[in-house]
């Protein structure tokens, strides 16, 4: 908040319609790999490549070597370290994945920026027969996979992934979550219990909760192990009742976020490692940088995911951004910096906050044109001033809604709480008194919140 105070597999995975995939034969008893398109858009698509080893022994190498028409590249991949010659490219494990057990397998993934697919394929420097996009053998086949149509959001939803600009589920399709952020947990514990939960989950009906752990202002830095404990809770209430939980690093004061790195790298590794089996964590590693470049930014980003890469592959990391988490136009910038020198990572997204009364056409302005370029992540925002205070804005509060239902760009509202202040769901006493069903105890904000949400 911006206070100033304060495998082969034998079914391969092709989730739209249109989705294609590439059976790359060896002989018997060697190693395959499979080639399945996850989800696609007018101009990329993202992919998945599956290596079996079909042998009777272990393997402890891999390599895999895709080559693409021209006009089409391998933008970003996770999973893999990759390395590129002309059209072709190579992908290596990472330390992880590098041992495949007899009958196991291990699988990567990227984006590609165009729409053509492999016309080649080396697994292990052995060259692959077959040819891209045939129709399924008997030994190969292709299912469409469809999506639950209830249950929770983690049910309908479960693993995310960043496919292209957009957050998708692990049927391909993009998402947008929708929900609230805590305040500081250190401030308002009687508002995160089991009836508000239960509120913010069944009635409102909300896909996300934000966890915001403060780092200074009597937060983490005061009783590192109480506060990741608390985190940690958190979480689990939020798996219970099938929602996402965003675990926001809540960095404010200093704004730079390299004056937290080791806190982060040691914060980052313990609840990676907890909720690794997950899958409904996200973690937001720097909430609101300010007064740094992009570059310092992207060099703290760079330094703390792989901590969370190392227990957790799959989470998706949403990065704070360059003036308050403006995308830099708070500051005088816009998100061309971070298009131009994007984070060394895959399945990431960049975060952006807004205040509704105080941010307006500009800003939205800034979100639509950086959204043709970079997965965005409202992970915080007000329906007042930048304060956190003030009367609700009714009309740039709809204006923002409407403009993130478009894009598909999800949000945490700023807060879940009975603060004293403008943007609080809930009016004050409410958290004490434990009375959270209905709207007799929202304030303005609340009710805009809880209708929007569960609309």
């Amino acid at each position: 908040m911006k206070r100033r105070t304060a495998a082969v597999l034998t079914t391969v995975l092709a989730v739209a319609a249109a989705s294609t995939a590439a059976f790359f034969a060896l002989p018997a008893s060697a190693e395959t790999a499979t080639f399945a398109v996850q989800s696609s858009w007018n101009n990329g698509y993202q992919a998945q490549v599956t290596v079996n080893n079909n042998t009777s022994s272990q393997i402890t190498t891999w390599k895999v070597e895709l080559t693409l028409p021209a006009g089409t590249t391998i933008t970003q991949s996770w999973n893999a370290a990759q390395a590129a010659s002309g059209n072709t490219y190579t992908f290596t494990p990472v330390n992880w994945n590098a041992t495949i057990a007899a009958g196991a397998s291990t699988s990567f993934g990227f984006i590609v920026n165009g729409t053509g697919r492999p016309t080649s394929c080396l697994v292990n420097g052995q060259a692959c027969t077959g040819t891209t996009n045939p129709s399924p053998s008997p030994s190969t086949s292709v299912s469409t996979s469809t999506p639950p149509t209830t249950g929770t959001p983690v049910q309908v939803n479960g693993q995310l992934r960043v496919c292209g600009t957009k957050l998708c589920n692990e049927h391909g399709q993009a998402v947008q979550l929708k929900g609230m952020s805590t305040h500081g947990i250190q401030w308002f514990p009687n508002c995160y219990t089991d009836a508000s939960l239960d509120v913010l989950a069944n009635e409102w009906s909300a896909d996300l909760f934000r966890i915001s752990m403060y780092v200074q202002e009597q937060g983490y830095e005061t009783d590192p192990a109480g506060f990741t404990t608390r985190v940690n809770n958190l979480v689990e209430e939020a798996t219970e009742r099938g929602m996402y939980a965003l675990i926001d690093f809540h960095i404010l004061t200093p704004g730079d976020p390299a004056f937290n790195l080791e806190r982060a790298k040691t914060f980052f590794a313990q609840v990676s490692a907890r909720h690794a089996n997950k899958k409904n964590v996200i973690y937001e590693i720097a909430n609101e940088p300010n007064g740094v470049s992009w570059a310092q930014i992207k060099n703290y980003a760079d330094q703390v995911i792989p901590v969370i890469r190392a227990n957790d592959p799959d989470g998706v990391v949403i990065v704070g951004t360059r003036g308050w988490s403006s995308l830099g136009v708070s500051e005088g910038s816009n998100s061309s910096e971070i298009v131009n020198n994007p984070v060394s990572a895959s399945n990431v997204m960049y975060a952006f906050h807004y205040y509704a009364a105080s941010h307006k056409d500009n800003y939205r302005a800034e979100v639509e044109r950086a959204a043709a370029s970079l997965p965005l992540f409202v992970t915080e925002f007000g329906t007042v001033t930048y304060t956190g205070d003030g009367a609700v804005d009714v009309a740039s509060s709809n204006a923002w809604f409407d403009l993130l239902d478009r894009l598909k760009i999800g949000y945490a509202n700023w807060t879940y709480s009975d603060a004293s202040e403008g943007s609080a769901a809930f009016r004050p006493g409410t958290c004490n008194a434990g009375s959270f069903a209905g709207t007799g105890s929202l304030t303005e904000s609340g009710a805009l919140l809880r209708n929007r949400i569960r609309a």
